[in-house]
């Protein structure tokens, strides 16, 4: 279960904002369906780049064993 203030992981990328699969984000919102949110996703000096509305289906629960990766945002 996806809860606000979670951390999520993109499942797939999203062109239109420059972002790819593998992105960290921050949920700000959760529907009442439980299965729509608003994910926030912010550079390392915490710049917003993006707040998308998406699906269970593109984003999963970041898992506690993983490791975070840095690459370098480009706008699209």
């Amino acid at each position: 279960m996806i809860r606000e203030l979670d951390t999520v992981v993109l499942a797939k990328d999203l062109e239109t904002y420059g972002l790819k699969r593998g992105d960290v984000g921050a949920v700000v919102h959760c529907y009442t369906d439980g299965k729509t949110f608003e994910v926030e996703f912010v550079t390392g000096k915490g710049k917003t780049i993006a707040v998308v509305t998406l699906t269970e289906s593109d984003i999963r629960p970041m898992h506690r064993e993983e490791i975070l990766h840095v690459r370098a945002f480009v706008p699209a």
